[in-house]
């Protein structure tokens, strides 16, 4: 790696020159009028390049990601000079030291070259930096900068490169950048600053022959965020009682520093310090302790640490306020029941100033008494911030967010906009991701996030005991927040031992994962390899397939000498929705030697999931014929285990050439620890491993450091056929050797859960009896809805209605984004939408695949119709394209053909002025029409209209020919408008 960067360094150097001559120069020319005429003269990044000391890879957390810290040391012969001619005034750098931890983290990780979308840089902690000025006393003479000192802009620089600032390199095209330079916290750490013992006295009388006291206070720092308690006065054994919260960016990695100073007139004293990496704080949940000061003879602080989750709903703010208003408070605001993040992303046709003058634009965003600025944008009416911030929230119910934009001069106001965080928590999420109209003129573009804080009361209370009794006489000071979280048991009695959690802690996003079923129909029209006499007699070909989703692969077997193969194949996979997801298939010929090319296609994983459900032929590319018919369902997860039976019906029913039984559930486990597990024959402690199987399928944990109570914390998934029969094993081992213990979880007790979820302690068979494992067993069911049709629909799959298979199943009216209402909507609910017609159709019944699509279908079907919706920001522009129809049914005199043309309106629309129609096609039943219709609304606007379409057959006024062919509702905020959305509508006769 080192030679790497050696090699690269002279190319480093180019960048850094274009970057400070084109880039960073304008800035500063704009930001002052004192440094109108700064230029670099000379940029010279030397020749003794960076170099990486040590390199440590995190592979235990985020499976999404690669994290890596790179422990780096520079000490280059970098040489930048700078002018200011309006001074006289030169100036530069000759050399720099920098020396730190910098975290490198690849994602997203995506199914394609370059196989990582971004990298992403910062230092954790600031690192160590050390710049050899030249001529700096003459630059801060100038005004307007005379103010400054050396040491501030050193920590200007440093704390730039600290957390939560990010280096954020986007590799591929449609990245959401944002997202990446300013991501959602970890979660917050509540820290409880409670008290300290036996504290070292620094302000001794008769000059030193006898010791007198201290006047103790703290100095909290997480990252860039630094906190100073209040100060006790002449107290060995200071009681604070003080609380804080810090947000944590990066788990592992980010630390808690505690230093503790005696108070003096002149400079303070130094009293020990404390280091925490606040991953401990994560996996314990909440941590009391007291730690030991170091670099000091004696002295130990006593902390209470809480870490709060961040929660994506609602339902527990209430509890969480009402438990926070109970913690009481001697002096400031309660702790906080939320975090807000906010991501200024851009403004649009701001006001220009007198003059007609570009304005400097920056942003004020105020909660309650905190306000926050962004950096400022010079003479542009379209400023690009791109700045994230994070606000503290007592109550959500009652508070709100003002954003005021305005000049840099803080005075002229470009436009201002309030919302109230209400909206935030009725909004899906408890997020808002759009443009804001400003007051005055212009638009604002926010990404606005809220976040519950939740601390788990169950999680794990690690509570040592006090190395000393506590000293009477601690008194209390002044000022900072305190609240009354009593430690455990602080006096002459002992702590309690640790606590054993009751329920596991896994990740927010543990049981996220959904089913892709892929069933791999038919092929027709191959192109033929196996040639005879030299190619002259051409003869067939021997093809099988390749599907290749998420690392995985899948083949199908081998169909003889056939250019029209059928294989009739099932695979499914469990897969994670992450951007980019690919799936390929690839066709060949089986030979001897080398196998030969049929050829490939690939689909966006995003497109299926959108649609949940495609039955399509797909044509081969870089081949001169052939398609490919596949049937695609994705089955998202649901923890209802009403449907179990009609899905095991259904598996009953289908059959595969590959044997393959379609699953009825996803079972996911999360493993966190052991407890009281046997030592080994020679008495040592195990390391002990897990091996997690049900059926054919295991995985194995990480191997544990010696211990008797192991922790894991590690998730697992597994495809069920029937939860009822099925069986997961858990085997314990010393390093994959000396069986530990056993567990074998029939899933049938999960299903008798509530929630279909078992969490708790189970015990070891094989071990000692007070052995023990800690793990949560999640079923969920795959929700199909091919497993339920319309009864009084034949059974008999022959006819037209089976001839043709190329149609797209859409979503039920009872699933969440519904794209429109298919027939089968209309035996759950009314015309209207609300009443329950189920009393008045017949009981369901569980059919086959295909009599499920040829039921949906119909025999006298009215077809489909393909449309692009999307809106264009740019234009502020709701554009519509009428692509094509395809299986319209016959209506004209001739019984084989009609003359359709589509024509559709805008509702709610009094006047009719939305109303458009395309051209008519002559005698086409797969017309091809590809027009496109703008209209000038608002998103918001656009969310409240409703699709209404038609499908004509154009008829003349005197005819008895049928006219409406068929009829589309569809709702436009059930649409990812900004992304655009392609697909097949099915079209509905005109119901009463």
């Amino acid at each position: 790696m080192n030679k790497i960067l050696q090699q690269a360094w002279p190319f480093v150097g180019q960048y850094l020159e274009k970057l400070l001559v084109e880039t960073i120069a304008p800035a500063i020319r704009a930001s002052n009028t004192h440094l109108q005429t700064l230029s670099f003269t000379k940029v010279n990044l030397g020749e003794k390049a960076m170099k990486v000391v040590g390199v440590k890879a995190h592979t235990e957390h985020d499976k999404r990601q690669v994290l890596l810290d790179l422990y780096i040391s520079y000490a280059g012969d970098v040489e930048i000079n700078v002018e200011i001619k309006k001074y006289f005034c030169k100036a530069g750098v000759k050399g720099i030291q920098l020396h730190g931890k910098l975290r490198v983290i690849l994602e997203p990780l995506i199914g394609d070259v370059p196989l990582v979308g971004a990298i992403t840089m910062f230092f954790i902690r600031r690192p160590k930096l050390d710049i050899n000025w030249t001529g700096l006393t003459n630059m801060l003479d100038i005004p307007g900068l005379n103010a400054m000192s050396d040491t501030m802009i050193m920590d200007a620089i440093a704390s730039y490169l600290v957390l939560p600032n990010r280096l954020t390199i986007p590799l591929v095209a449609d990245l959401h950048v944002a997202q990446l330079r300013s991501p959602l916290p970890r979660g917050v750490v509540r820290i409880h600053l409670l008290e300290a013992e036996e504290l070292t006295a620094k302000d001794t009388v008769i000059k030193g022959i006898i010791d007198g006291k201290s006047d103790p206070y703290a100095v909290l720092r997480v990252g860039t965020q630094t906190f100073t308690s209040h100060t006790v006065d002449s107290n060995l054994n200071p009681q604070w009682r003080e609380m804080f919260e810090v947000i944590v960016h990066e788990v592992p990695g980010q630390e808690l520093e505690v230093e503790v100073f005696d108070k003096d007139q002149n400079q303070d004293d130094f009293l020990g310090r404390v280091k925490m990496d606040l991953d401990v704080v994560h996996k314990a949940r909440v941590l009391d302790e007291w730690l030991k000061l170091k670099d000091v003879t004696s002295g130990s602080i006593h902390l209470r640490l809480e870490w709060l989750s961040l929660l994506s709903s609602a339902d527990r703010l209430s509890e969480v306020i009402q438990r926070n208003r109970n913690m009481t408070c001697k002096t400031g605001d309660p702790p906080s029941a939320a975090i807000l993040s906010v991501y200024l992303d851009r403004a649009q046709d701001l006001p220009r100033k007198k003059g007609n003058k570009d304005p400097s634009p920056m942003v004020q965003l105020s909660v309650q008494d905190t306000t926050k600025e962004s950096r400022i944008c010079y003479l542009t009416s379209d400023p690009v911030w791109e700045d994230a911030f994070t606000f503290y929230i007592q109550d959500p119910r009652k508070q709100e967010l003002d954003i005021h934009v305005k000049d840099d001069d803080r005075a002229l106001s470009l436009g201002s906009l309030t919302i109230p965080l209400t909206r935030l928590l009725a909004s899906p999420d408890l997020s808002m991701d759009q443009w804001f109209q400003l007051d005055i003129s212009g638009r604002i573009y926010i990404n606005a996030v809220l976040r519950v804080l939740y601390l788990n009361e169950d999680a794990s209370l690690i509570s040592p005991v006090s190395p000393h009794p506590p000293s009477p006489g601690a008194g209390h000071g002044d000022g900072g927040t305190t609240s009354e979280v009593a430690p455990r048991e602080v006096g002459g009695a002992p702590k309690p031992e640790p606590t054993r959690p009751q329920q596991t802690t896994p990740d927010s996003d543990f049981a996220s994962e959904g089913v892709l079923r892929i069933h791999l129909v038919e092929a027709s029209n191959l192109i033929a390899k196996d040639n005879f006499i030299g190619g002259m007699v051409k003869g067939k070909s021997d093809p099988y397939v390749k599907i290749r989703v998420a690392g995985v692969t899948f083949r199908s077997h081998t169909i003889k000498e056939n250019l029209n193969p059928s294989w009739n194949e099932l695979y499914e996979i469990i897969l994670t929705q992450l951007p980019g997801q690919e799936i390929q298939f690839e066709l060949f010929d089986k030979d001897l030697d080398q196998d030969d090319f049929l050829g490939r296609f690939k689909l966006n994983l995003r497109e299926i999931i959108s649609t949940q459900f495609t039955d399509e032929w797909y044509t081969l590319n870089d081949v001169k014929s052939g398609r490919v018919h596949l049937v695609m369902e994705w089955l998202p997860t649901v923890s209802e285990s009403a449907r179990l039976n009609q899905i095991l019906q259904y598996q009953a029913q289908q059959q595969y050439q590959n044997k393959a039984v379609p699953s009825a559930a996803v079972l996911f486990v999360y493993l966190e620890r052991a407890h009281g597990l046997p030592l080994k024959k020679n008495g040592k402690e195990p390391k002990v491993g897990a091996e997690i199987s049900l059926r054919a399928m295991s995985y194995k944990t990480k191997v544990c450091e010696r211990s008797t109570s192991p922790r894991w914390d590690e998730a697992f998934h597994f495809l069920v056929r029937d939860p009822k029969e099925e069986l997961l094993i858990v085997k314990l081992s010393h390093s994959w050797g000396q069986a530990m213990g056993t567990v074998v979880l029939p899933l049938r007790e999960v299903l008798s859960e509530q929630g279909l979820v078992l969490d708790r302690w189970l015990n070891l068979n094989g071990a000692l009896p007070e052995s023990q494992i800690l793990l949560r067993a999640t079923l969920k069911m795959l929700n199909t809805q091919l497993a339920v049709c319309p009864s009084g629909v034949s059974s008999d799959t022959t006819g037209e209605g089976s001839e043709e298979r190329d149609h797209v199943i859409h979503r039920r009216d009872t699933e969440p984004n519904l794209r429109h209402r298919s027939p089968l909507s209309q035996l759950r609910r009314g015309d209207d939408g609300g009443e329950d017609v189920r009393s008045r159709v017949k009981p369901i019944e569980i059919l086959p695949l295909s009599t499920c699509v040829s039921s949906l279908r119909g025999g006298q079907s009215p077809g489909q119709v393909k449309l692009q919706i999307g809106y264009s920001t740019e234009e502020n522009r709701l554009f519509i394209t009428v692509l094509s129809c395809r299986g319209l049914p016959a209506c004209g005199s001739a019984k084989d053909s009609s003359d359709p043309y589509v024509s559709f309106i805008l509702l709610p629309d009094k006047n009719r002025t939305t109303k458009r129609k395309t051209i008519t096609k002559k005698r086409d039943l797969n017309p091809e029409f590809n027009e496109r219709f703008d209209f000038d609304f608002t998103l918001e606007e656009c969310m409240q209209r409703r699709l209404d379409l038609t499908v004509k057959n154009n008829v003349s006024f005197m005819s008895r020919e049928r006219e409406l062919i068929g009829k589309l509702q569809l709702d436009l905020d059930q649409i990812d408008l900004e992304n655009g959305d392609t697909q097949w509508y099915d079209l509905v006769e005109e119901t009463n």
